[in-house]
């Protein structure tokens, strides 16, 4: 009967051991991408004219292959601050498009480092297009060196942007959270009061036995000896 009575506590134990896993992941995942997500719209609000940057590492969403298969579409990578003077031919680097509005970036490699109006310049390829790009980009206009990717969470960061994104990623997650957290308080509160009703029997039992110790000794003590 003791055994059966313990399988299901197990079985509780481990349910509730699983959700606080699958919990703690889910945290670890959304909230780092939600806190990008909300500082550089934040940074993007606040200076319209630069890229936001974190300590001057700056994270850029990959919208086309051209630079596939090193870096794919949907990626997220990161550029390091560089001084342009160490870069050389093989570099990737990233940088606002000389022939763009000022905003739109370009990652692509440096196929040639050269001169442009008396300023360092580089001529930079996408490694999976044919031809190089029409301009070259001026060492001022270079935003950092790519350090590494995330592949895929570009994808998510875009979708995370979105309405249907911030409810499936945000809203979602965070109901499922305090549902969960209702529920486990519940579960302990329960146990506790379990645990307190098995300690009350205990005593209850405690104080019948001694008492029936005491009426025994008691009517020992009153029979008359023989």
């Amino acid at each position: 009967m003791q055994q059966e009575n313990q399988e299901p506590k197990k079985k509780k134990s481990l349910l509730g051991a699983l959700g606080t896993v699958i919990t703690i992941i889910l945290c670890a995942v959304l909230i780092p991408i939600l806190v990008f997500n909300v500082t550089l719209i934040v940074k993007s609000l606040i200076n319209k004219d630069q890229v936001p940057d974190f300590g001057g590492h700056r994270p850029f969403i990959v919208m086309s292959g051209s630079m596939e298969d090193t870096i794919m579409a949907g990626d997220l990578i990161v550029d390091k601050p560089v001084n342009t003077d160490d870069l050389k031919a093989g570099d990737i680097i990233s940088f606002t498009d000389p022939a763009g509005n000022g905003v739109s970036v370009v990652t692509h490699r440096i196929v040639e480092v050269t001169e442009q109006n008396g300023e360092k310049a580089f001529r930079t390829r996408g490694d999976n297009n044919n031809t190089e790009d029409p301009d070259l980009v001026p060492a001022s206009k270079v935003l950092g060196i790519y350090w590494f990717r995330l592949p895929g969470v570009g994808n998510v960061c875009m979708f995370m942007q979105t309405t249907a994104g911030l409810v499936v990623c945000v809203l979602v997650p965070l109901i499922l959270f305090v549902l969960w957290e209702a529920v486990r308080r519940k579960q302990l509160d329960k146990k506790k009061q379990e645990d307190k009703d098995v300690l009350l029997a205990e005593l209850e039992k405690l104080k019948a036995e001694k008492a029936e110790r005491e009426a025994a000794q008691g009517a020992a003590e009153q029979k008359p000896a023989e």
